[in-house]
């Protein structure tokens, strides 16, 4: 064959164009094989790895979403707690201010009925005291009148002087 070899130059070296093309034919036969049962299930292998990753990535996202908003949740709900619990220690301060005052109020009612009642009494104790000391009075003065007259006054005249000198101490007083 004339094409079989060609000289390549002043060199003198031949290309031997069969060779060429077998190593073509070759070449090309190794890559259709090659993409047939080595590129392809590599790929398949490859493209599942990668909606694998796509995947994790897509849950560990939505695991950092939902983290997220727990952790709002949280921080709301001890805002709220916090809330309350100064609520309930403002109610608390309010409630036992109300409870000192209802204390004072009773504490200040019962000494004014303890004191209208020690007035009273010392009132009853005075006007038992007077009472008695006009009785000793009437009596001294009867002794004394029995013993200047020397003589028995009658009951009607032991009263008569018994009134009058009564009458003359309570004005005195």
């Amino acid at each position: 064959m004339f094409f079989d070899h060609l000289v390549l130059g002043a060199t003198g070296e031949f290309l031997n164009i069969g060779d060429i093309l077998a190593t073509l034919v070759i070449f090309t036969l190794l890559m259709v094989l090659l993409k047939k049962f080595a590129w392809g299930p590599l790929m398949g292998v490859m493209q599942q790895r990668e909606d694998l990753i796509k995947s994790e990535i897509e849950t560990a996202e939505n695991s950092r979403l939902e983290s997220q908003k727990l952790l709002e949740e949280q921080r709301s709900l001890l805002k709220d707690a916090r809330t309350q619990a100064q609520e309930i220690v403002e109610n608390a301060k309010k409630q036992g201010e109300v409870s000192r005052e209802e204390i004072i109020t009773t504490a200040r009612a019962e000494s004014g009925r303890m004191k209208e009642a020690a007035v009273q009494e010392i009132a009853n104790e005075r006007d038992k005291a007077i009472s008695a000391v006009r009785e000793e009075v009437v009596a001294l003065s009867l002794l004394a009148a029995t013993k200047v007259l020397g003589k028995e006054i009658s009951e009607e005249d032991n009263r008569q002087l018994i009134n009058e000198t009564i009458a003359k101490a309570g004005e005195v007083q």
